[in-house]
C-alpha cells in the first residue's frame, strides 16, 4: 500500500520561510501520466484545502491562488519525495499540511479531493505575527 509521510513542520514568524517534505512509498502511479502528488492543509475550524500539486511524471504545478508566488511545490522522482517550499509565510498559512498522492490527475480546489487516494498524517505548521 501507499504510505506518505510529512516532516518539516515548525514554527516560525510571519515572512519566514519553510520547508516541507513528504517520503513516498509503495507508490507506482508514475507511470501514469495522470499520476498526482498534493498538499493540503487545515486549519482548525475550516475545512481541508488544497495547496499545491504537482504532475509526478511531468512536473506540471498548480497552485492555489491563496499562496501561487510564494511556495513552490516540487518532487524527486529517484528519491521518492514530495517538497513545498513556503515563503512569505502569513498566520493565515497556519494550519496542518497534509501530502497525498493519487492516480487520477491534479486539482487543488475542494472538489478535487476525490483525486488523491493516500495522505499523510500530517505535519504542523504554526505561523506567528
Amino acid at each position: 500500500q501507499v504510505q506518505l509521510v510529512e516532516s518539516g513542520g515548525g514554527s516560525v514568524q510571519a515572512g519566514g520561510s519553510l520547508r516541507l517534505s513528504c517520503e513516498v512509498s509503495g507508490y507506482s502511479g508514475y507511470i501514469s501520466s495522470s499520476a498526482c502528488l498534493g498538499w493540503f492543509r487545515q486549519a482548525p475550524g475550516k475545512e481541508r484545502e488544497g495547496v499545491a500539486a504537482i504532475y509526478a511524471r511531468t512536473g506540471v504545478t498548480l497552485y492555489a491562488d491563496s499562496v501561487k508566488g510564494r511556495f513552490t511545490i516540487s518532487r524527486d522522482n529517484a528519491k521518492k519525495t514530495l517538497n513545498l517550499r513556503m515563503n512569505i509565510l502569513k498566520p493565515e498559512d497556519t494550519a496542518m499540511y497534509y501530502c497525498a498522492a493519487g492516480v487520477s490527475g491534479c486539482g487543488v480546489s475542494r472538489s478535487d479531493q476525490w483525486r488523491y487516494n493516500a495522505w499523510g498524517q500530517g505535519t504542523q505548521v504554526t505561523v506567528s505575527s
